[in-house]
């Protein structure tokens, strides 16, 4: 999510500028409000001046929250400061001389695949969804890397020996990080925003650079 707060987005935003990234993926939750709109388009136009930007939507953006300050918003500035917009959809690149396909899964639950988007005549393809629980309903081998968020790491977490009690999204079986499932390798990130409380504990703002390298 691209969060309202200044400044973690523009830590974030400074921080991706320098890596000079082969793309930037934003998995969901662009916006919890309209006064978040202007920050949107600024910062997807940054990102886009030097990398291909891919973007999905989340539930806030579909207004799907149990965030009683939440508004669905115009997500439509993403894709006109620059970003491809992927629901249900997705786009074939070449990245460094390799054929890559990225699609994109809408905000809706319970989808039952997404195997009719995969184009295997391509050599890497890779998910963006909101969702991280969606590599469970994937047939292996459809897509080599999955892209998630939504669960904020927990956005508040209370330590005690040998783990933490995370209190949102408290049955998730996807925190953050990598996770190697049969169906693909997933990655899920804390994000940058926040849902019901805007703040976190323990579960600080991320932004991922991932290096993939041939086997």
């Amino acid at each position: 999510m691209l969060s309202l707060n200044g400044l973690a987005l523009e830590r974030a935003l400074r921080w991706a500028e320098a890596r000079d990234a082969d793309l930037v993926a934003i998995t969901g939750d662009l916006l919890a409000h309209r006064r978040g709109e202007v920050a949107l388009e600024r910062a997807v136009a940054r990102l886009a001046r030097r990398s291909p930007v891919f973007a999905v939507l989340g539930n806030h953006d579909v207004g799907e929250s149990r965030d009683p300050f939440s508004r669905p918003a115009d997500t439509n500035v993403a894709t006109d400061a620059g970003a491809v917009l992927l629901a249900d959809s997705a786009v074939t690149i070449e990245l460094r001389g390799v054929r890559v396909q990225v699609a994109g899964a809408g905000p809706v639950r319970g989808r039952d695949t997404l195997e009719s988007l995969v184009d295997r005549e391509t050599a890497f393809r890779i998910l963006l969804c909101h969702y991280p629980q969606t590599v469970d309903r994937l047939p292996a081998g459809a897509f080599q890397l999955v892209l998630a968020g939504h669960t904020h790491g927990g956005q508040i977490c209370l330590p005690y020996p040998g783990g933490k009690l995370r209190l949102e999204h408290l049955g998730s079986s996807y925190w953050e990080g990598v996770y190697r499932r049969p169906a693909a390798t997933l990655h899920v990130s804390r994000g940058l925003g926040t849902s019901l409380v805007p703040f976190r504990f323990l579960a600080r703002p991320q932004a991922t650079e991932l290096v993939l390298r041939r086997a």
